[in-house]
C-alpha cells in the first residue's frame, strides 16, 4: 500500500472516499428531490437571494442560511506546533501579498527548513501563521462555501492545498461588510469538478468564507491561499478579487491542482450556509 503522504497514497485516499460516497448514494436512491425555495432579504446588505431547503444550495442564487449549515468536524487530541515558514519575495504583482516558502513540494514528501509542510496528521495543529497559509493538515478536507462560524484550521488548510482560497474576518466586522464578502463569494465563477464518484454537473467556487475565532486576526479581513496571504481593511479592496483571480484553482500555485473541495460526508466535511457545491454532498461521516 502506498504511503499516505505520497501522491499515490493521496489518490487512494480520495478514491476510498469516493467509493464510500457512491455506496451512500445508492442507499439513498433517488430520495433527494427538489428543494422548496423562498426569497429572503439580507437586511444589512440589502441583497435578495433565494434560500434552498435541501442538502445543497442552488448554483444560481442562495441566501445565507445558518439553520441549514453543518459545521465541519473539529480535530481532537494533543496539538502539535508548526515550524514557522520563511517568507520570500512577493512576485505575484499584487501589492501587500505576503509570500511564504513553498519549495520542495510535492516531492520528496518532507519539507526543508523554513518550507511549508504538507503531511497528513491526526492531531490539531498550532499554526505559526494566523490564519494558516499551509502546513501539515488533516487527511480529510471540508466542503467549501460560506460558513457563519469558525471552521477547523486543519481541514481548511487541506482545502488550500486543493486550490481553495480562504477569506477570514474579525468577529466584530459590521454585518454590512460581511454581506459584501458573501456577495464577493457569490459572484465568482463555478469550477467544474469531475472524476470518479462525482455526480454529473458537480461544481464549486473553491472559496471558504468564515469568521476567525477571535479579534486576534492581523487585519479586519484576511485572504489566504497555499503559501500566500493578503491583509485588508475593507471588503471593497480591489486586491481581494485580484488575489482570487491569481490563486484560486491555479495550476501555477495549487499544490494538488484538480483535487476537489467538497464531496466529503457532511458529518465530517460540513455543509455551507451558502455557496457550497451545486450537487448534494453525501450524508454521514468519514474517518479522519
Amino acid at each position: 500500500m502506498p504511503p499516505e503522504n505520497s501522491a499515490s497514497g493521496r489518490r487512494e485516499k480520495l478514491q476510498q472516499l469516493q467509493r464510500t460516497q457512491r455506496a451512500s448514494g445508492r442507499r439513498r436512491g433517488l430520495i433527494i428531490g427538489g428543494a422548496a425555495a423562498a426569497v429572503v432579504i439580507l437586511a444589512a446588505g440589502g441583497i435578495t437571494l433565494a434560500v434552498t431547503r435541501s442538502d445543497h444550495q442552488s448554483s444560481d442564487a442562495q441566501a445565507l442560511d445558518a439553520s441549514q449549515q453543518i459545521m465541519p468536524a473539529s480535530i481532537s487530541g494533543a496539538a502539535v506546533d508548526q515550524p514557522a515558514p520563511a517568507t520570500v519575495a512577493n512576485t505575484t504583482g499584487i501589492s501587500g501579498v505576503i509570500a511564504y516558502n513553498t519549495n520542495g513540494y510535492p516531492a520528496p514528501g518532507t519539507a526543508s527548513a523554513g518550507t511549508l509542510g504538507h503531511n497528513h496528521v491526526t492531531t490539531p495543529v498550532h499554526y505559526a501563521v494566523t490564519p494558516p497559509v499551509g502546513g501539515d493538515h488533516n487527511a480529510i478536507w471540508m466542503n467549501a462555501g460560506v460558513y457563519t462560524k469558525p471552521i477547523p484550521n486543519e481541514r481548511a488548510v487541506h482545502n488550500l492545498e486543493h486550490g481553495a482560497v480562504w477569506v477570514t474576518y474579525r468577529p466584530n466586522l459590521p454585518q454590512s461588510q460581511v454581506n459584501q464578502l458573501i456577495a464577493l463569494v457569490g459572484k465568482q465563477s463555478l469550477i467544474p469538478e469531475t472524476g470518479q464518484g462525482f455526480p454529473a454537473g458537480q461544481s464549486n467556487r473553491y472559496i471558504d468564507l468564515s469568521p476567525w475565532t477571535s479579534q486576534s486576526l492581523p487585519a479586519s479581513i484576511v485572504i489566504s491561499s497555499w503559501g500566500y496571504q493578503l491583509r485588508v481593511d475593507k471588503p471593497t479592496d480591489p486586491r481581494l478579487q485580484k488575489f482570487i483571480n491569481t490563486f484560486r484553482h491555479s495550476q501555477k500555485y495549487t499544490p494538488e491542482y484538480g483535487a476537489p473541495v467538497d464531496g466529503i460526508p457532511t458529518g465530517t466535511g460540513g455543509r455551507a450556509a451558502a455557496y457550497g457545491a451545486t450537487k448534494p454532498n453525501p450524508s454521514g461521516t468519514a474517518n479522519g
